[in-house]
């Protein structure tokens, strides 16, 4: 098939990939859904370990096989089912870092969970896209209005393997109707880590669109992918929005 850029596919993430051309790809990043029982509407979300894990292993293949040789690829989960992912990866392709986004979480058993897993590979050990990224780290972390006002100055640090200045959403009022929403900061930053300006970014997991809405104001392509069309018609109107809040130019298929 002739592959569309700036364009989410509606339907089964492995069929529609099967037929994208391979090395398509400058950088690929999943958040698949963490086999926690979250309601989706177009999705079972309670597979059996060995189930998840092998249609895990199905489209992570299929990542690879996209991925320009000079390519990134990036994956969320929880640490569970991470290291599974790292077993299948290292197979294909080059580890480049663990990354602990802090998000710390009710506690349950013995160990409070506090980390989602990012897991970051290259297709070529040596020539791959990598920008140096510094952040914002501001000691005061309160997060109240007069927290904010009398806040320090922020400092600029260089970029760690731990992440703890961008946060989940977790007010409503922040939220789409979506389980599982990541933020837009945390796809800016993958995005301005492993991509240039042009370059096309995938998500076969696009959701209500936190990584081509990030894409797109970011100035490179994008391509993805929602088995809910709801979901698709929530990121397409968000798209929308930010073409016009800040007159970009409007997405075209290629």
């Amino acid at each position: 098939m002739t592959l569309a850029l700036n364009r989410i596919y509606h339907g089964d993430l492995i069929e529609i990939m099967k037929r994208f051309p391979n090395e398509s790809f400058d950088l690929v990043f999943a958040d698949p859904p963490y086999n926690l029982e979250k309601s989706y509407s177009a999705y079972e979300d309670n597979k059996k370990d060995k189930e998840y894990i092998e249609w895990c292993n199905q489209w992570l293949e299929q990542y690879v096989r996209v991925l320009k040789p000079s390519g990134s690829l990036f994956v969320i989960n929880l640490p569970r089912w991470s290291y599974q992912h790292a077993v299948f990866l290292n197979r294909y392709l080059y580890f480049r870092h663990w990354i602990a986004w802090d998000a710390l979480s009710e506690p349950r058993g013995n160990v409070m969970p506090a980390h989602y897993a990012i897991f970051y590979y290259t297709k070529s050990k040596k020539h791959f896209t990598f920008n140096n990224v510094e952040f914002s780290f501001t000691p005061n972390l309160c997060y109240r209005s007069k927290c904010i006002r009398n806040r320090p100055p922020s400092i600029k640090k260089p970029l760690s393997d731990i992440w703890t200045d961008i946060h989940r959403i977790k007010h409503k009022k922040d939220r789409d109707e979506h389980p599982c929403q990541l933020p837009v900061k945390l796809l800016e930053r993958i995005i301005l880590i492993a991509s240039n300006e042009g370059d096309i970014v995938f998500d076969g997991f696009v959701g209500t669109g936190s990584t081509v809405i990030a894409a797109k104001k970011l100035n490179r392509h994008y391509v993805g992918i929602d088995i809910d069309r709801k979901y698709i018609e929530i990121t397409e109107k968000k798209l929308k929005a930010i073409v016009s809040l800040l007159r970009l130019p409007e997405t075209v298929a290629i």
